[in-house]
């Protein structure tokens, strides 16, 4: 056993107590408030010196070891779903970033190397990441990564860009039983999702089109005046996402038309951009990961969902490969029996693969002479 397996395994029951407690106490985007402390009390005690609230988050934060010249950064996801709580496995994820975190931190000025965590919120809805990134928070970084849990153990997933919109009706409420004055901002929505329905069959494969009802009236017998619809959509790269936005908005456009109703268009916050997987890193982790008993099949699917570390890819050399829950397929991500498996044995089977494979990796890195020198040599020409 290497010194770096010995120190994490040294830390191995701190931390999954930490992903424990995570679990138990879910908090939604932006408020990971208690989450965001415990991770950031689990570094300090491991000799980190940590910076709060980073790019205006309150609850964001880097945590730094190690003076080498090669950064490498591990992000940590803290925010759960509502009405699931760690649905997704976030408890896990920022559990074994800490894990690798600690393991490197003694062996950090040995390999050159600033072992560096960030503390990311809102990855469901908001994408704090992005935030980040904009505001700078990963320039100095050479490389970065994360794991992430899902039904299948995969290098490189194939993750697509998203984005989101909410599309506000605005018509003439009336009473059901004389409903030839008024406007019907519910039946706007109804012909929008027709002709959403109808375009599908248009679009290429991979595309989707998420919608969902927000509001659309309280009562039977009342001709609703006002509804809502939130709007996602996810392809390849985000400016296809743009694209096809532009065809899902006529069918918005369609909703209005055929009630004569008003309709509004905000962009939500959230964007989600495609990414783009680091091809050295990649199988370095690979490697590790299957000493460490994970076997990596060669699905026909490897397509998943979207998420803000592709954001992350796009100025960073990154990686983000999934290891798994031994679940049923209907117990997968974003379900309460995923939830459930993230705070119990397969959580931890997890944490202890994902950041111990990380932490190898890491270390590999920074002791490899020719992929270490292009990372920094790529972070210096950005700098420039």
């Amino acid at each position: 056993m290497t010194g770096i397996e010995r120190s994490f395994e040294q830390n191995l029951d701190s931390v999954l107590e930490l992903s424990h407690r995570i679990n138990a106490n879910p908090e939604l985007a932006f408020e990971e408030h208690e989450t965001s402390e415990s991770l950031i009390a689990a570094l300090e005690a491991g000799g980190f010196t940590v910076e709060k609230g980073v790019a205006g988050l309150p609850t964001a934060f880097v945590a730094s070891a190690g003076a080498g010249d090669f950064v490498f950064g591990l992000c940590a996801e803290m925010d759960a779903l509502p009405g699931i709580g760690h649905g997704c496995g976030h408890n896990v994820i920022a559990a074994s970033a800490v894990g690798a975190a600690l393991a490197l931190a003694p062996f950090a000025d040995e390999l050159g190397l600033t072992v560096r965590v960030f503390g990311t919120p809102a990855e469901e809805k908001g994408t704090g990441k992005e935030i980040m990134v904009n505001h700078g928070v990963f320039d100095d970084t050479h490389a970065a990564m994360m794991v992430h849990p899902t039904l299948k153990d995969v290098v490189v997933p194939h993750l697509r860009a998203s984005r989101s919109w909410q599309v506000a009706y605005t018509g003439v409420g009336g009473h059901a039983s004389r409903p030839w004055s008024a406007l019907n901002a519910g039946d706007a929505t109804v012909v929008a999702q027709t002709a959403i329905g109808l375009l599908r069959q248009q679009l290429r494969d991979g595309i989707r089109v998420h919608h969902v009802v927000k509001e659309a009236g309280a009562a039977v017998n009342v001709i609703p005046d006002h509804a809502v619809v939130d709007c996602m959509i996810r392809a390849d790269t985000i400016d296809e996402v743009d694209e096809v936005w532009e065809r899902v908005r006529r069918c918005f456009d369609a909703g209005a038309v055929a009630t004569g109703t008003g309709v509004e268009y905000t962009a939500l916050p959230s964007i989600y951009r495609e990414f783009r997987h680091d091809p050295d890193l990649a199988p370095l982790f690979e490697k590790h990961a299957k000493v460490v008993g994970r076997t990596f099949p060669d699905y026909p699917d490897k397509m998943f969902g979207s998420t803000d570390m592709g954001n992350v890819s796009l100025r960073v050399p990154a990686i983000h490969p999934m290891l798994s829950f031994d679940l049923p397929p209907e117990a997968g991500n974003h379900t309460a029996a995923f939830a459930v498996a993230a705070g119990g044995p397969d959580g931890d089977r997890f944490v202890h693969d994902a950041g111990l494979a990380m932490a190898l990796t890491v270390a590999e890195v920074a002791r490899s002479g020719e992929i270490r020198a292009r990372l920094i040599a790529r972070g210096r020409r950005l700098a420039e």
